[in-house]
């Protein structure tokens, strides 16, 4: 049995996100990290939300 190797991620690719964020608010750098932000925010809370709602049987399988 092989295994394929497991090539690391092209930096392009996090390049062409960026730019996508970029051009999403126009260039408008401040603006897309504020969205970011908000984004990262809202979903440790979500986190925060479903860790309060699991119960420890369910994490310990």
């Amino acid at each position: 049995m092989s295994a394929l190797p497991v090539e690391p991620p092209v930096e392009e690719d996090a390049i062409d996100e960026v730019e996508a964020a970029l051009a999403w608010h126009d260039g408008d750098a401040r603006a897309a990290i504020a969205t970011l932000i908000d984004d990262c925010r809202y979903l440790r809370l979500q986190l925060a939300l479903t860790e309060a709602a699991m119960s420890r049987g369910f994490t310990r399988g």
